[in-house]
């Protein structure tokens, strides 16, 4: 990897994506970030943007606008999203809408504008799903769905992209120690990690290793591929 290329995080004012934020500008990389929010990171090789991932007009702007700051993205990595769990019957109309529209169209509307800015030079593309996808986890059914639409997404684009030299492919991971499995009842993430082949949550440095493997230059034969964390 190159340590001058940019990379484009969003969802990045917390969790996942702060540590991810951190972690890339430890490695010398320029790093360009997303949220609803101010940002907390003040660095020269820095810039935050506010914007709603779910208005394609806010993220066409966005991505305009990111490009000026260092010239150019080369890496997207599409942390954004949000997680629902309830029983499907009692899931209200305008919860699937929400769920949806960030993990899924948000997704999307990244990957499609940085795919345009990449499509002159090369570049990745990675994508958030989760193993709620593989096991088909009751009570996650909403947000399965999204990220099983996020995976269809991966592969698509990912031959559709090819002849650009963008490679678009995606992280599953297991829980890990967030705010978006805070509320969920440890006796339901101890039924999740029983299931796996390892069972313990997942760290960040799990999802650092995958991600660098992704967009390293080495891995300009790899596309399409979802990998999952934890062994299922």
């Amino acid at each position: 990897m190159e340590k001058n290329k940019t990379i484009f995080i969003t969802g990045n004012r917390k969790g996942i994506g702060l540590h991810l934020t951190k972690y890339y500008l430890e490695k010398g990389f320029n790093v360009l970030g997303c949220s609803r929010g101010n940002s907390e990171i003040q660095h020269p090789n820095y810039e935050h943007f506010i914007c709603d991932v779910t208005d394609e007009n806010s993220v066409k702007e966005t991505v305009r606008q990111a490009k000026k700051r260092f010239g150019t993205i080369d890496i997207l990595i599409n942390n954004a999203g949000i997680a629902s769990l309830n029983h499907s019957i009692l899931t209200p109309g305008s919860t699937v809408k929400k769920v949806f529209e960030t993990n899924f169209f948000g997704s999307f509307f990244f990957a499609r504008e940085c795919a345009k800015v990449m499509k002159n030079h090369g570049g990745r593309i990675v994508n958030f799903s989760t193993v709620a996808v593989p096991m088909n986890l009751d009570g996650e059914m909403i947000y399965a769905s999204s990220k099983s639409a996020v995976e269809k997404m991966t592969k698509i684009m990912a031959k559709e992209l090819a002849s650009f030299n963008i490679t678009v492919n995606a992280v599953g991971p297991s829980p890990i120690y967030t705010d978006l499995i805070k509320v969920v009842p440890k006796d339901k993430i101890q039924e999740l990690l029983d299931k796996q082949a390892i069972h313990r949550l997942g760290t960040f440095e799990d999802l650092e290793n995958v991600i660098d493997f992704f967009i390293s230059d080495k891995s300009d034969f790899i596309t399409g591929q979802i990998i999952y964390l934890g062994g299922l």
